[in-house]
């Protein structure tokens, strides 16, 4: 773990969360020892609820590189990453994610991370939001149609 990078993560934290952005969450994205793209918690000011740190540079990185893969690119972030953030982390190729506080630690703030990890280990029908199956051999038929695609990408 290189410590100019999580200060960063974790001065992009404090300084936009203080502003009222958003809350007190930072990212900095990493490639060849430089970073890349910065992100910061803007869940309040773009009303956007995907407008986490990781989010944000992940998107930023990815504009930058003309390319939805962040291979060779690690995160630093000054909190673990929740649920979503991490999926993305994955989708997204992130070689090594480096984070300070953990998800206990943002969860006795009274964000619901460690409650969303927990709630996605739930069977679907045992989780608090609703949730019903239904149409699936149309879905199924079209994702037929797209496995036949001789230009299809996998990601």
């Amino acid at each position: 773990m290189n410590p100019d990078f999580m200060h960063e993560a974790i001065r992009l934290s404090r300084e936009k969360s203080l502003l009222g952005e958003g809350g007190p969450f930072g990212a900095v994205i990493v490639r060849n020892g430089k970073i890349i793209a910065r992100g910061w918690n803007q869940v309040l000011k773009q009303n956007d609820p995907t407008c986490h740190a990781e989010m944000v540079a992940i998107r930023k990185a990815c504009r930058r590189l003309k390319d939805y893969n962040l291979a060779g690119c690690a995160i630093y972030v000054n909190c673990e990453p929740c649920p979503m953030c991490l999926a993305a982390l994955y989708w997204a190729g992130i070689d090594k994610i480096y984070f300070a506080a953990g998800r206990k630690d943002a969860a006795a703030l009274g964000f619901v991370d460690d409650f969303l990890y927990e709630e996605l280990l739930r069977q679907p029908q045992d989780r608090k939001i609703p949730t019903e199956q239904g149409m699936r051999d149309d879905a199924l038929l079209v994702f037929r149609q797209w496995e036949k695609l001789a230009s299809k990408i996998i990601y």
